[in-house]
């Protein structure tokens, strides 16, 4: 069995990579120890680099079809991890989960309609939504005692009126890394129904799930939840190839596959790029033993921020994450305004993470930490926010 090297740190000065790129504008600084965006800093798996750098043998760039493995290899992959039996037709690509997000805005949501989004959650859910003129209706999440999350369907109930025309739901959640299980889908799915609400499931972290947790597709748990969702999916948090932009989009329901799919194919973003179709086979036909190396690994980080937390910084609070290489700090005992804490980690420990304000409310005192790094590299951003902790005087 080969062994995938995880802790080479990988200097990506002059790649064009967001993590570090985006530092001076949006930080006003370099000097940040990026734990922010989410891809990884880990070399992709050795296959499908081959397999991109075998197309790049050929020195003709045309125009490209759908190889024949495509679908089939979407499908294998879904049946043998996830227990989901999907058909040709319901599979379409599409240019990334966001824009996707976009596009149904656009066609399902009428512009004084209403998308229902449940934060603190990934926000170009509702900045999407908003930008497009569309209202957003708040149902936030509930903490329990255990810092993970529940649906407030009550709430639910409150908020939804005949306006809300969509639901977003981020399965598995970010940033509060959930496995949503089977009794709360089916909930979801029952109540959408109900009341004629499309819902939108985001499901890119579905292959990232950690220490013995289970993603449960949301199309999967019932008829129902098939009948009134569009499936979002891609390898590229997997995989870490994000930039490839290598999405797809699946959808059960044949009336919303055909008001979708048509207008996809009337603008031809149904049709990938070059590299999709070859880095999304490369993946799920040969990428499992990476996969796996890689989760290993990233659980040992967490462990990691758990253990250092713990001994050195006990008012920072990690929610161990049950799928993704994304950890959702709890920093409210620091007892810091919104300001103070961007102060503690900015202009203190110099860190680059995502505050959890960005996330929408519920977000409050909180920060997410990427560890889809070299544990070296964690390390060194735990000990820059254990000096300014000190500094605190905690």
């Amino acid at each position: 069995m080969r062994k995938y090297d995880f802790d080479t740190v990988i200097d990506r000065s002059g790649s064009g990579d967001l993590m570090h790129e985006a530092l001076q504008p949006r930080w006003g600084r370099i000097d940040l120890l990026p734990l922010w965006v989410a891809d990884m800093d880990f070399p992709v798996c050795p296959d499908i680099v081959e397999a991109m750098r075998h197309r790049l043998d050929h020195p003709i760039f045309g125009y490209t079809v759908e190889p024949v493995d495509y679908f089939p290899c979407i499908h294998d992959w879904l049946q043998s991890h996830h227990g989901w039996e999907i058909r040709r037709e319901w599979l379409s690509f599409i240019p990334g989960i966001v824009k996707g997000i976009g596009m149904v805005v656009n066609i399902f949501v009428k512009p004084d309609e209403k998308v229902i989004v449940m934060p603190p959650v990934y926000h170009p859910f509702f900045l999407t939504s908003r930008a497009n003129g569309r209202e957003v209706v708040w149902n936030p999440l509930l903490r329990r005692a255990d810092g993970y999350y529940d649906i407030d369907f009550d709430n639910l109930e409150q908020v939804c009126d005949d306006k809300c025309r969509m639901l977003i739901l981020c399965n598995p959640h970010n940033p509060g890394g959930v496995c949503w299980d089977k009794e709360t889908l089916a909930r979801l799915a029952h109540f959408c129904c109900q009341r004629h609400l499309l819902v939108v499931s985001d499901e890119i972290h579905c292959d990232l799930a950690l220490f013995g947790h289970k993603y449960l597709p949301f199309a999967s748990v019932s008829d129902e939840a098939a009948q009134c969702s569009i499936t979002f999916q891609a390898p590229s948090k997997t995989f870490n190839i994000a930039g490839i932009v290598a999405s797809h989009a699946i959808v059960p329901n044949p009336d919303i596959r055909k008001r979708f799919f048509s207008w996809l194919k009337a603008n031809e973003l149904n049709e990938a790029h070059i590299f999709a179709h070859i880095a999304t086979i490369a993946a799920f036909r040969k990428g499992e033993e990476w996969r796996r190396q890689m989760l290993d690994y990233v659980e040992g980080n967490v462990r990691f921020v758990e253990d250092y937390c713990r001994e050195n910084m006990p008012k920072i609070r990690p929610l161990r994450p049950q799928a993704s290489f994304l950890v959702w700090l709890n920093c409210r005992d620091l007892q810091l305004t919104h300001a103070g804490l961007l102060d503690f980690f900015i202009d203190k420990a110099h860190l680059a993470l995502n505050d959890g304000e960005m996330f929408g409310p519920g977000g409050e005192g909180f920060m997410r930490l990427n560890v889809g790094e070299p544990r070296v590299i964690v390390k060194q951003g735990m000990d820059q926010l254990a000096q300014a902790y000190r500094q605190l005087g905690f």
